[in-house]
């Protein structure tokens, strides 16, 4: 019999991509359409719903339109997601306003007044912190980037919004609900909502007492159910726009950090993975409950049964790629009116590789949009340090790729210190792990082995089809270590190991002096 074949859903934040993926991990095909990111002038970042729903059937109906399978051979869709957006709507499922994205910062006031106590941690009340690590395992974000703080932002700023607001969705729940019909939570994407007891990883539930107190009704808030569920059948339209059986079923699927996890092979216990896209993030599951305050650093509910994930979010890091290619290299203005934007990766990986190793002297901070782990300051900021006339193009470049690899080897310490395990390799997936150039200065900056999972583009896809394959019972979480293939394996290179210390005690020298400098000029 042929594998079975499930239609996969990655909505980033740069776009969605829709693949028709085997349950053994082959990609048989896929399309993709851009999303554009909203920013406001009151310094929002959103993105459309309703766009959301036209990218995917744009690029679903062009997929099954190319004949890689019979409608009949695909048994479900599933999707995997951006995490911590917030879409409100109403009891016919329709968008009420723009979906409120993970870097959107507006509801941090809305989130301090909510939840300001006698005795107060930057403007939270010690008590309330205390309750959510000890159900939740971590707390709201300080920088308002959550759903927690999105939620009371409507309540406050588009109160007409919120009398008419059903139901509070996740970027994932939304697309189910258009999907299937349901309105439903998953144990991850619900989480930064703040509002559930996970003490036990297979019975995430609401905690009475956080939603007493999160300021948002209750009812507002949708049913939960695990990742693995099946949420029912797909829509009869959308099947029959996209020539699909009546039968298929949608699994409930998860946000992209779990997600990845699972489409980078690393479901074992302590094995970690590093996704590079627009954001980055180092997660590795594991098999108990714990906070590490300090560094931002929690395990979390996950897809994986008896599991949580542990989970280091760090601002942006492909970003810094998008920002200097839309905004600088390729910008068209009347310096640069006819420049044709190629495929600027695979640019960026040929001039960086002209480049030596500490990019002749050009340090670049890649904190664009404030930072999350191991520092959580909204306030922080890129900056290109050390530059001269003797510095070229090619070296601010190579910058940006050694700065978002400094930053990620900030997170090593506590990551293995929260893990009790020193890290000796790691899997990378996502976008940006395309680049050998950049595996490679990955594994030298952070003095591990680098592990490149084939297509890691595709991580999020294919993590969201074995999801869907375990939902259907047609694998379990336990194959998936020998479904996962690896490209190649990067090892470090001794000959830079002094350099890239060097470099990074100047990296972390520059966030302790420039760090109130930013608070100064941002807050």
């Amino acid at each position: 019999m042929a594998d079975p074949v499930i239609l996969a859903v990655d909505l980033g934040t740069s776009g969605m991509k829709v693949a028709l993926i085997t349950v053994g991990g082959k990609v048989l095909g896929w399309e993709s359409e851009p999303v554009k990111l909203i920013l406001t002038a009151d310094g929002g970042a959103e993105q459309s719903p309703d766009e959301w729903w036209g990218a995917f059937l744009s690029a679903a109906i062009r997929l099954m339109g190319r004949g890689l399978v019979a409608g009949s051979e695909v048994r479900a869709v599933c999707c995997s997601t951006q995490g911590e957006g917030t879409v409100p709507v109403d009891h016919n499922g329709q968008a009420l306003m723009n979906c409120i994205l993970w870097m959107d910062m507006r509801g941090a006031p809305y989130l301090k007044k909510q939840f300001k106590g006698l005795v107060n941690i930057s403007g939270v009340g010690l008590l309330n912190i205390l309750r959510w690590v000890r159900l939740t395992g971590g707390m709201p974000s300080l920088t308002g980037k959550d759903p927690a703080a999105h939620m009371l932002l409507i309540r406050e700023r588009f109160p007409e919004v919120y009398a008419r607001t059903y139901k509070f969705l996740n970027v994932l729940d939304y697309l189910n609900l258009r999907l299937t019909g349901r309105y439903a939570a998953t144990f991850d994407s619900i989480l930064t909502s703040w509002v559930t007891d996970n003490r036990d990883p297979d019975s995430i539930h609401y905690a009475r007492e956080l939603v007493a107190a999160c300021g948002v009704d209750g009812d507002k808030l949708p049913e939960i159910i695990p990742c693995t569920s099946v949420l029912g059948t797909l829509k009869a339209e959308v099947a029959a726009t996209l020539g699909l059986d009546s039968d298929v079923q949608v699994v409930a699927g998860a946000i992209d950090t779990s997600a990845a996890a699972v489409g980078a092979g690393a479901v074992e216990d302590y094995l970690p993975h590093l996704y590079i896209g627009t954001s980055s993030w180092m997660a590795a599951h594991v098999p108990f409950k714990k906070t590490d305050m300090g560094s931002s650093l929690a395990s979390i509910p996950c897809a994986v049964p008896g599991r949580y994930l542990l989970t280091a979010l760090q601002a942006t890091a492909g970003g810094n790629l998008t920002f200097l290619r839309d905004n600088i290299l390729y910008h068209k203005d009347e310096l640069l009116q006819e420049a044709d934007v190629p495929d600027i990766f695979k640019v960026l990986d040929q001039i960086a590789a002209r480049t030596p190793a500490g990019a002749n002297g050009v340090l670049y901070t890649p904190w664009i949009w404030g930072e999350r782990a191991p520092v959580d300051d909204k306030t922080l900021r890129a900056g290109l340090y050390n530059l001269s006339l003797h510095n070229t193009r090619e070296d601010i470049i190579r910058a940006f790729l050694e700065g978002i690899a400094f930053n990620t080897r900030w997170l090593l310490p506590p990551m293995e210190k929260f893990l009790g395990h020193k890290l000796a390799s790691i899997n990378i997936a996502g976008g940006g792990a395309q680049s050998d150039v950049w595996c490679q200065i990955f594994a030298d900056v952070m003095d591990v082995e680098i592990r490149q999972v084939a297509e890691p583009i595709y991580a999020n896809a294919r993590g969201a089809a074995w999801i869907g394959a375990v939902g259907l019972g047609l694998i379990s979480f336990t194959d998936v270590p020998r479904l996962v293939q690896f490209k190649k394996i990067y090892t470090p290179n001794p000959g830079n190991r002094a350099l890239y210390d060097d470099r990074f005690d100047v990296f972390i020298q520059i966030y302790k002096q420039m760090k109130n400098v930013y608070k100064h000029m941002n807050s």
